[in-house]
């Protein structure tokens, strides 16, 4: 049975989603402190984390970076009010694994609940599925490091993520609204450059020549 920390400081909509989970076989237990929040986040005693940011005693998006800086892998999906695209790329670039806003169905949820305990189940097991390698780069996406010429470098989150995405379509012209979608879950906004930021800084790590710009179209893996 997986335990759901739910950290919500709405008793209406932390009853709701309670009794939702207990129905469909979770364990579940709510705090309403962030700072609550975030030591039972970091006890190991949960499958996954589900984080309103407007919390009491520690802002939700403080108990995540603190989380990620301790390289807690927990996954954490973000449940809250706050809607606007500022807020929503800052939340996934600080290491929330998914960002649903309020008001939402149970229905949805749950169904982002079981995805992600399923994506993190795949990537803690010993195979090596979770070793990609094309040429001489090999990713360990359980270890979130990359292998490049003999030395291994450590790679955030989101920058995995990415590799991940382009190593998986090699030679493919994968575009920014594609890799907006699949690596970050989000729809296309023309004003956010997080695609090129994240691509420069994966290509300081890995070599500018591994990642090539396909002018009008995109970006593909060598």
């Amino acid at each position: 049975m997986s335990k759901i920390l739910l950290a919500e400081d709405d008793a209406g909509i932390a009853d709701f989603i309670v009794r939702g989970l207990i129905r469909e076989g979770f364990d579940c237990e709510v705090t309403e402190s962030g700072a609550e929040a975030f030591a039972r986040a970091h006890s190991g005693d949960f499958d996954l984390m589900v984080l309103d940011l407007g919390l009491p005693h520690m802002d939700g998006t403080d108990v995540l970076e603190q989380l990620r800086n301790l390289q807690v892998t927990l996954p954490i999906i973000v449940l809250t009010a706050r809607t606007n695209i500022e807020d929503r790329l800052r939340t996934l670039e600080g290491g929330a694994d998914d960002y649903m806003p309020k008001p939402f169905q149970f229905a949805e949820l749950l169904a982002r609940i079981k995805l992600r305990l399923a994506k993190h189940t795949a990537q803690e097991s010993p195979t090596d599925a979770r070793v990609l390698r094309n040429g001489d780069v090999e990713l360990d996406l359980r270890t979130q490091r990359v292998l490049i010429d003999g030395s291994w470098h450590d790679l955030s989150r989101r920058e995995v993520d990415l590799l991940e995405t382009l190593m998986r379509h090699p030679g493919q012209i994968l575009s920014r609204a594609q890799l907006l979608r699949l690596v970050w879950d989000m729809d296309w906004d023309p004003g956010s450059n997080v695609v090129d930021v994240y691509v420069r800084a994966l290509r300081k790590k890995i070599g500018a020549h591994r990642i090539e710009t396909v002018r009008g179209s995109g970006y593909r893996l060598r």
